[in-house]
């Protein structure tokens, strides 16, 4: 990785997620790759889900940050294959996630029981409990369902395994 890569890495470190403000868009890990090529950076980005809203917002994003740090020359594509799944989302943003309040995916792959409505174990992000029950599949975004605790009695998203 070249020099320049690894500093563009570094400035999107600064370019959140507009549904998820503290989650970085790397740490979400819909930065796919980062080439530069006769001069020109190329930013490769894959959406959370087909149809995802945010997709335009995080591109201008992208745009303004790099921008902003001199790199005039820059393309934002999207890749739709492979289709991004939670298990590209990082540590530390599972970490940023429950300290935000939302219970990161809990499993690596998608959860069929879960999105056919049946009863999942989630764990509280505020007070750690497993006594959680869904209240909707559908949550404040298509890719998370709400959530509520029996102990601490607060609500909360939980990020569905996609």
């Amino acid at each position: 990785m070249t020099d320049v890569i690894k500093q563009v890495y570094t400035i999107l470190e600064n370019v959140k997620d507009p549904e998820i403000p503290v989650l970085s868009l790397k740490d979400l890990g819909v930065i796919r790759h980062i080439k530069e090529e006769n001069g020109k950076i190329i930013v490769e980005i894959t959406p959370t889900y087909s149809g995802c809203p945010a997709m335009h917002q995080m591109e201008q994003d992208i745009l303004a940050e790099l921008r902003k740090n001199g790199f005039n020359q820059v393309e934002v594509k999207t890749l739709l294959s492979p289709s991004w799944t939670t298990e590209w989302i990082t540590e530390e943003g599972k970490r940023k996630l429950r300290e935000y309040g939302i219970a990161p995916p809990n499993t690596l792959t998608a959860d069929k029981n879960s999105i056919l409505g049946k009863e999942k174990t989630v764990k509280c992000p505020r007070c750690g409990s497993s006594n959680t029950q869904m209240i909707s599949q559908f949550g404040s975004t298509a890719c998370k369902a709400l959530f509520k605790c029996n102990d601490c009695l607060e609500p909360f998203d939980y990020f569905k395994c996609l």
